[in-house]
Protein backbone atom coordinates (compact mmCIF):
# COMPACT_ATOMS: atom_id res chain seq x y z
CA UNK A 1 0.00 0.00 0.00
CA UNK A 2 2.93 2.36 0.58
CA UNK A 3 4.14 1.48 -2.92
CA UNK A 4 0.72 2.04 -4.49
CA UNK A 5 0.38 5.37 -2.66
CA UNK A 6 3.53 6.69 -4.36
CA UNK A 7 2.01 5.93 -7.77
CA UNK A 8 -1.38 7.47 -6.96
CA UNK A 9 0.51 10.54 -5.72
CA UNK A 10 1.93 11.00 -9.21
CA UNK A 11 -1.57 11.25 -10.63
CA UNK A 12 -2.56 13.71 -7.92
CA UNK A 13 0.50 15.89 -8.53
CA UNK A 14 -0.74 16.49 -12.08
CA UNK A 15 -3.48 18.61 -10.51
CA UNK A 16 -1.65 20.40 -7.69
CA UNK A 17 1.42 20.71 -5.47
CA UNK A 18 2.65 18.80 -2.42
CA UNK A 19 1.08 21.09 0.19
CA UNK A 20 -2.33 21.05 -1.50
CA UNK A 21 -2.15 17.27 -1.73
CA UNK A 22 -1.18 16.84 1.92
CA UNK A 23 -4.07 19.08 2.98
CA UNK A 24 -6.43 16.63 1.27
CA UNK A 25 -4.82 13.24 1.85
CA UNK A 26 -4.16 13.47 5.59
CA UNK A 27 -7.54 14.97 6.62
CA UNK A 28 -9.36 12.49 4.37
CA UNK A 29 -7.61 9.56 6.05
CA UNK A 30 -8.24 11.10 9.47
CA UNK A 31 -11.96 11.44 8.77
CA UNK A 32 -12.20 7.76 7.81
CA UNK A 33 -10.28 6.72 10.93
CA UNK A 34 -12.70 8.70 13.11
CA UNK A 35 -15.66 7.05 11.38
CA UNK A 36 -14.16 3.64 12.17
CA UNK A 37 -13.14 4.52 15.73
CA UNK A 38 -16.27 3.07 17.43
CA UNK A 39 -15.31 -0.34 16.03
CA UNK A 40 -11.57 -0.43 16.76
CA UNK A 41 -10.74 2.09 19.48
CA UNK A 42 -10.35 0.50 22.92
CA UNK A 43 -8.81 1.57 26.21
CA UNK A 44 -6.43 -0.98 27.68
CA UNK A 45 -2.98 -0.22 29.00
CA UNK A 46 -1.08 2.89 30.03
CA UNK A 47 -3.04 5.16 27.70
CA UNK A 48 -1.96 8.60 28.96
CA UNK A 49 1.83 8.30 28.34
CA UNK A 50 1.20 6.27 25.17
CA UNK A 51 -1.23 8.86 23.80
CA UNK A 52 1.40 11.53 24.45
CA UNK A 53 3.94 9.55 22.40
CA UNK A 54 1.45 9.02 19.56
CA UNK A 55 0.63 12.74 19.56
CA UNK A 56 4.34 13.59 19.45
CA UNK A 57 4.75 11.30 16.44
CA UNK A 58 1.77 13.01 14.81
CA UNK A 59 3.62 16.34 14.79
CA UNK A 60 5.85 15.02 11.98
CA UNK A 61 4.38 11.68 10.86
CA UNK A 62 2.54 11.53 8.57
CA UNK A 63 2.41 15.35 8.13
CA UNK A 64 6.05 16.26 7.44
CA UNK A 65 6.83 12.88 5.87
CA UNK A 66 3.89 13.29 3.48
CA UNK A 67 5.01 16.75 2.38
CA UNK A 68 8.60 15.60 1.86
CA UNK A 69 7.53 12.44 0.03
CA UNK A 70 5.10 14.27 -2.25
CA UNK A 71 7.72 16.84 -3.25
CA UNK A 72 10.39 14.16 -3.75
CA UNK A 73 7.91 12.24 -5.87
CA UNK A 74 7.26 15.31 -8.02
CA UNK A 75 10.98 15.95 -8.63
CA UNK A 76 12.37 12.42 -8.87
CA UNK A 77 9.50 10.16 -9.82
CA UNK A 78 7.95 7.48 -7.61
CA UNK A 79 10.49 4.68 -8.04
CA UNK A 80 13.64 6.67 -7.21
CA UNK A 81 11.93 8.68 -4.46
CA UNK A 82 10.56 5.46 -2.99
CA UNK A 83 13.89 3.64 -3.08
CA UNK A 84 15.82 6.50 -1.48
CA UNK A 85 13.04 6.80 1.09
CA UNK A 86 13.44 3.07 1.68
CA UNK A 87 16.67 3.75 3.56
CA UNK A 88 14.54 4.30 6.69
CA UNK A 89 15.61 0.89 8.12
CA UNK A 90 19.20 2.16 8.37
CA UNK A 91 18.13 4.87 10.77
CA UNK A 92 15.40 2.81 12.45
CA UNK A 93 17.70 -0.12 13.22
CA UNK A 94 20.38 2.09 14.76
CA UNK A 95 17.81 3.99 16.83
CA UNK A 96 16.17 0.75 17.98
CA UNK A 97 19.54 -0.66 19.07
CA UNK A 98 20.43 2.52 20.98
CA UNK A 99 17.07 3.45 22.52
CA UNK A 100 15.06 0.21 22.69
CA UNK A 101 17.89 -2.21 23.36
CA UNK A 102 17.23 -4.40 20.33
CA UNK A 103 20.09 -6.75 19.40
CA UNK A 104 22.71 -5.73 16.83
CA UNK A 105 24.89 -7.93 14.60
CA UNK A 106 27.25 -7.78 11.63
CA UNK A 107 24.54 -9.33 9.50
CA UNK A 108 22.18 -6.55 10.50
CA UNK A 109 24.55 -3.81 9.42
CA UNK A 110 25.63 -5.78 6.33
CA UNK A 111 22.06 -5.72 5.12
CA UNK A 112 21.94 -2.00 5.76
CA UNK A 113 25.06 -1.54 3.61
CA UNK A 114 23.30 -3.28 0.70
CA UNK A 115 20.37 -0.89 1.05
CA UNK A 116 22.77 2.07 0.91
CA UNK A 117 24.50 0.61 -2.16
CA UNK A 118 21.15 0.30 -3.92
CA UNK A 119 20.40 3.93 -3.21
CA UNK A 120 23.86 4.96 -4.43
CA UNK A 121 23.31 3.16 -7.74
CA UNK A 122 20.16 5.20 -8.27
CA UNK A 123 21.59 8.52 -7.15
CA UNK A 124 25.17 8.58 -8.38
CA UNK A 125 24.62 8.01 -12.07
CA UNK A 126 26.70 10.18 -14.44
CA UNK A 127 25.22 13.18 -16.17
CA UNK A 128 24.69 16.83 -15.38
CA UNK A 129 20.94 16.59 -14.98
CA UNK A 130 21.30 13.75 -12.49
CA UNK A 131 23.87 15.74 -10.49
CA UNK A 132 21.47 18.66 -10.29
CA UNK A 133 18.65 16.74 -8.65
CA UNK A 134 21.10 14.93 -6.37
CA UNK A 135 22.18 18.31 -5.00
CA UNK A 136 18.74 19.87 -4.90
CA UNK A 137 16.30 17.07 -4.16
CA UNK A 138 18.07 14.12 -2.55
CA UNK A 139 17.57 15.61 0.91
CA UNK A 140 13.78 15.32 0.53
CA UNK A 141 13.42 11.49 0.58
CA UNK A 142 16.34 11.16 3.00
CA UNK A 143 14.70 13.54 5.47
CA UNK A 144 11.44 11.62 5.04
CA UNK A 145 13.30 8.35 5.72
CA UNK A 146 14.86 9.72 8.93
CA UNK A 147 11.51 11.01 10.20
CA UNK A 148 9.78 7.75 9.25
CA UNK A 149 12.43 5.79 11.16
CA UNK A 150 12.01 8.02 14.21
CA UNK A 151 8.24 7.52 14.00
CA UNK A 152 8.69 3.74 13.95
CA UNK A 153 10.90 3.73 17.03
CA UNK A 154 8.71 6.13 19.02
CA UNK A 155 5.54 4.29 17.96
CA UNK A 156 7.05 1.00 19.10
CA UNK A 157 7.67 2.56 22.52
CA UNK A 158 4.09 3.82 22.65
CA UNK A 159 2.64 0.51 21.49
CA UNK A 160 4.50 -1.30 24.27
CA UNK A 161 2.41 0.78 26.70
CA UNK A 162 -0.89 0.76 24.77
CA UNK A 163 -0.95 -2.08 22.20
CA UNK A 164 -3.63 -0.62 19.95
CA UNK A 165 -2.48 0.17 16.39
CA UNK A 166 -5.76 1.91 15.60
CA UNK A 167 -5.36 4.32 18.54
CA UNK A 168 -1.77 5.06 17.46
CA UNK A 169 -2.89 5.85 13.91
CA UNK A 170 -5.96 7.84 14.97
CA UNK A 171 -4.10 10.08 17.42
CA UNK A 172 -1.13 10.60 15.10
CA UNK A 173 -3.28 11.37 12.06
CA UNK A 174 -5.48 13.77 14.03
CA UNK A 175 -2.46 15.80 15.14
CA UNK A 176 -1.01 15.70 11.62
CA UNK A 177 -4.29 16.85 10.08
CA UNK A 178 -4.31 19.87 12.39
CA UNK A 179 -0.67 20.54 11.55
CA UNK A 180 -1.09 20.58 7.76
CA UNK A 181 -4.05 22.93 8.05
CA UNK A 182 -2.74 25.42 10.60
CA UNK A 183 1.04 25.51 10.16
CA UNK A 184 0.89 27.08 6.67
CA UNK A 185 -1.20 29.90 8.14
CA UNK A 186 1.12 30.22 11.14
CA UNK A 187 4.21 30.50 8.92
CA UNK A 188 2.32 32.56 6.32
CA UNK A 189 3.17 30.20 3.51
CA UNK A 190 2.06 31.08 0.00
CA UNK A 191 -1.44 29.91 -0.76
CA UNK A 192 -1.88 27.55 -3.69
CA UNK A 193 -4.67 27.20 -6.24
CA UNK A 194 -7.51 24.89 -5.29
CA UNK A 195 -7.24 21.32 -6.49
CA UNK A 196 -9.55 20.07 -9.20
CA UNK A 197 -12.05 17.35 -8.24
CA UNK A 198 -9.81 14.77 -9.92
CA UNK A 199 -6.81 15.93 -7.89
CA UNK A 200 -8.81 15.69 -4.67
CA UNK A 201 -9.87 12.16 -5.51
CA UNK A 202 -6.31 11.03 -6.24
CA UNK A 203 -4.91 12.57 -3.06
CA UNK A 204 -7.79 11.19 -0.98
CA UNK A 205 -6.98 7.73 -2.36
CA UNK A 206 -3.32 8.30 -1.50
CA UNK A 207 -4.26 9.22 2.05
CA UNK A 208 -6.37 6.09 2.49
CA UNK A 209 -3.60 3.85 1.10
CA UNK A 210 -1.02 5.41 3.42
CA UNK A 211 -3.32 5.17 6.44
CA UNK A 212 -4.01 1.49 5.78
CA UNK A 213 -0.27 0.88 5.41
CA UNK A 214 0.45 2.72 8.68
CA UNK A 215 -2.18 0.63 10.48
CA UNK A 216 -0.59 -2.56 9.18
CA UNK A 217 2.88 -1.34 10.18
CA UNK A 218 1.74 -0.48 13.72
CA UNK A 219 0.04 -3.87 14.06
CA UNK A 220 3.32 -5.52 13.03
CA UNK A 221 5.31 -3.41 15.51
CA UNK A 222 3.21 -4.81 18.36
CA UNK A 223 4.37 -8.32 17.45
CA UNK A 224 7.88 -7.74 16.11
CA UNK A 225 11.05 -5.75 16.67
CA UNK A 226 11.72 -2.54 14.77
CA UNK A 227 14.82 -4.20 13.27
CA UNK A 228 12.55 -6.75 11.55
CA UNK A 229 9.45 -4.71 10.75
CA UNK A 230 11.22 -1.66 9.30
CA UNK A 231 13.17 -3.62 6.64
CA UNK A 232 10.01 -5.49 5.62
CA UNK A 233 8.21 -2.18 5.13
CA UNK A 234 11.15 -0.98 3.05
CA UNK A 235 10.38 -3.41 0.20
CA UNK A 236 7.57 -1.14 -1.01
CA UNK A 237 9.70 0.28 -3.90
CA UNK A 238 9.35 -3.12 -5.58
CA UNK A 239 5.60 -2.59 -5.83
CA UNK A 240 6.14 1.02 -6.87
CA UNK A 241 8.46 -0.15 -9.65
CA UNK A 242 5.93 -2.69 -10.93
CA UNK A 243 2.95 -0.32 -10.77
CA UNK A 244 4.95 2.50 -12.34
CA UNK A 245 5.84 0.30 -15.29
CA UNK A 246 2.17 -0.52 -15.78
CA UNK A 247 0.57 2.89 -15.16
CA UNK A 248 3.13 5.68 -15.64
CA UNK A 249 4.40 6.13 -19.15
CA UNK A 250 7.05 8.66 -18.11
CA UNK A 251 8.69 6.22 -15.72
CA UNK A 252 11.71 4.71 -17.51
CA UNK A 253 12.82 1.39 -16.08
CA UNK A 254 16.46 1.28 -17.10
CA UNK A 255 19.15 -1.16 -15.98
CA UNK A 256 20.43 1.27 -13.33
CA UNK A 257 17.00 1.74 -11.76
CA UNK A 258 16.24 -1.98 -11.65
CA UNK A 259 19.71 -2.73 -10.24
CA UNK A 260 19.30 -0.11 -7.54
CA UNK A 261 15.96 -1.49 -6.43
CA UNK A 262 17.34 -5.05 -6.56
CA UNK A 263 20.29 -4.17 -4.31
CA UNK A 264 18.03 -2.45 -1.81
CA UNK A 265 15.64 -5.38 -1.68
CA UNK A 266 18.58 -7.79 -1.35
CA UNK A 267 19.67 -5.84 1.69
CA UNK A 268 16.21 -6.21 3.16
CA UNK A 269 16.26 -9.96 2.46
CA UNK A 270 19.65 -10.24 4.14
CA UNK A 271 18.32 -8.43 7.19
CA UNK A 272 15.32 -10.74 7.41
CA UNK A 273 17.45 -13.85 7.05
CA UNK A 274 18.80 -13.27 10.56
Amino acid sequence: MFGAALVSTQFGLRHGDALSGARVSIPAATAVLWLLSPLFFDIAGEIIPAAGIFALVGLFFPAAVTLLSFEANRRMGPTIAGTVGGTAPLFAVVAAVVFLGEPASLQLFGGCVLVVMGTAVLCLAPGASRAVWVRTALWLPLAAAILRALAQVLSKAGLMLWPNPFAAALIGYTVSALAVWWLPRFFRLRTTPALSPAGKRWFALTGLLNAAAVLAMYAALIQGAVGVVSPIVAVYPVFTLALSALLLRQERLGVRMIAGVALSVSGVAWLLAR
